[in-house]
């Protein structure tokens, strides 16, 4: 009863989130405090919404690990690392002193300061792609400085249960650390040594059998099983095996499958994880506490964008540049969901506390779409002057070309010859531009996005050819591209046996491999000189 009345309001109120311009995540959460114990009317099982929010977050943990992108923090390295170090500590130490100001215990605020500081992936995301800023260097830069935050709420995840220990002196501390530490290193060492050939191996065999079903019900008891046998056997959170287990599998040539077939699940509970979570928050709080509510907010939403804004310019970035950054990070989500929801669990955060960090989250929520349009105005307009404003195809019959590094290139220049109509895709502003102003057809964007390809004209062209040479980016661009269209024929570059069966089973009708192309063009030679 719980999870159907959960789930049916959760789609009302978050269709009706999503039409007033706001997050579904805000209808999400307020489907939770609908059937919540604190409203009249339908009251849901607490103890229900508890235990389905805990695999929420699992999946969550496990989804944010499989999309865990080292090479889009290496890309930005040089501002995402220091800004989100710096800006996390500005924002946890606010946070702290407003705890400490409003009368809590020093573990309660520190935590509540910790949960201030991490911005939401999702919300993020929506706010970029709503204006099609993701493939920018804004939205590089926002996206590497929330894999930092990422990572630091991994390491938080291991601290918090030493904060709950009961340690009191300086020395206690410090060895329930250091054997929580040893914990974690023989789980991670675990997963590096044995888990990175295992996982993948026990999934390709999955693969094999050709059952989908099966393959789907391999990647989530995979996800499931080693965040459970991590708190079994290593008695460390659920949330943090599961960023592992989602690591792991991201090595494997199927990642992309995985992280597909999943996904609708994964979406679900993670519906539910923030129903629960709206279960938790008392609306009175705004009432009774609403300083302390306001005060709050003001540290999500102008100290973070302030903090945030002043390190992106000190690195030598533009106004328009720091402004989207700032925007983009000056609200909070899921991970301080995760952090508070661990917290009152564990009797270091106070029901009261956790409302307050909740409901604030909920208005930073509310806030940010309106905030980043209005912040995110002077880059969009210097962008349109640039000629990298987004643009669309209209054409029919033309063909499709995903990459313009080597391959890609002399793939268009063949093309154009004959007379082909061409459209590239390319995730570089600067190739983008050099087409552009050369007279071709140039859309800048990540080909793996639907609204890429749609803008591309997939769905009315005669050929996609995929000449990118990452076989797990091309198979979702080849997945996503044969969803928009059965007909066309699609041709993928791989470097093996391997990426050719892989991309075939995501949709691509032909697959070239370079060595055997090679050998094949030897054996001609030799053929012709014969005659």
């Amino acid at each position: 009863m719980t999870m159907g009345v959960g789930l049916v309001a959760a789609f009302a109120l978050g269709y009706l989130a999503q039409r007033l311009r706001m997050s579904p995540i805000v209808g999400y959460l307020a489907a939770g405090i609908a059937i919540g114990p604190f409203t009249p009317g339908f009251v849901g099982d607490v103890e229900l919404a508890a235990q389905l929010s805990e695999i929420g977050v699992i999946l969550l943990m496990f989804g944010v690990g499989l999309h865990f992108s080292l090479g889009d923090l290496l890309a930005v390295k040089r501002v995402a690392v220091p800004g989100a170090i710096v800006q996390m500590a500005v924002a946890a130490a606010l946070g702290t002193g407003a705890g400490l100001l409003f009368g809590l215990p020093l573990g309660g605020s520190l935590l509540m300061g910790l949960a201030l500081s991490v911005a939401s992936t999702v919300v993020m995301l929506r706010a970029l792609e709503s204006r099609s800023l993701v493939d920018t260097r804004a939205g590089h830069i926002s996206i590497g400085w929330l894999i930092v935050e990422d990572l630091a709420m991994v390491a938080a995840l291991v601290i918090v249960p030493v904060i709950a220990s009961g340690a009191e002196s300086p020395g206690e501390i410090g060895l329930e650390l250091l054997w929580t530490l040893v914990r974690v290193g023989a789980f991670v060492a675990l997963m590096l040594l044995v888990g990175r050939r295992a996982v993948p191996w026990a999934l390709g065999k999955v693969a094999d059998a050709g059952d989908r079903e099966l393959f789907t019900l391999a990647v989530l008891a995979l996800g499931m099983g080693v965040a459970v046998g991590a708190a079994w056997l290593f008695d460390v959170s659920v949330a943090l095996g599961a960023f592992f287990a989602g690591m792991v599998l991201k090595e494997s040539r199927l990642a992309s499958r995985a992280a597909g077939d999943s996904l609708p699940l994964r979406d679900a509970f993670a519906v539910l994880f923030f129903v629960a979570v709206g279960m938790l928050v008392d609306p009175a709080i705004v009432v009774e506490r609403p300083l302390e509510l306001l005060v709050i907010v003001l540290i999500i939403v102008v100290g973070k964008g302030v903090v945030a804004y002043a390190l992106v310019r000190a690195l030598k970035y533009s106004h328009a540049i720091s402004l989207v950054v700032a925007a983009s990070l000056a609200q909070i989500g899921e991970f301080s969901f995760i952090l508070v929801t661990l917290s009152t669990d564990l009797g270091v955060m106070s029901g009261e506390t956790g409302d307050l960090v909740l409901a604030a989250a909920i208005v930073s929520i509310v806030v940010n779409p309106f905030l980043f349009a209005w912040a995110s105005r002077d880059y969009l307009a210097k962008r349109r002057a640039s000629s990298i404003a987004p643009m669309s195809y209209e054409g029919s019959g033309h063909i499709v070309i995903v990459g313009h590094g080597r391959v890609g290139v002399r793939a268009a220049q063949t093309l154009a010859v004959d007379g082909d109509a061409v459209v590239v895709i390319d995730d570089d502003e600067d190739r983008v531009k050099a087409l552009r102003a050369d007279g071709g057809n140039a859309i800048l964007g990540n080909a793996a996005r639907a609204s890429v390809l749609e803008a591309a004209g997939v769905p009315d062209c005669s050929t996609v050819l995929v000449a990118i040479p990452d076989p797990l980016r091309a198979g979702a661009v080849v997945s996503r591209a044969r969803e928009l269209s059965a007909e066309a024929l699609i041709v993928a570059r791989g470097g093996g046996d391997d990426d050719a069966e892989y991309l075939r089973g995501q949709g691509a009708d032909a697959v070239l491999v370079g060595v055997h192309e090679v050998a094949d063009g030897m054996v001609a030679a030799i053929r012709a000189a014969e005659r």
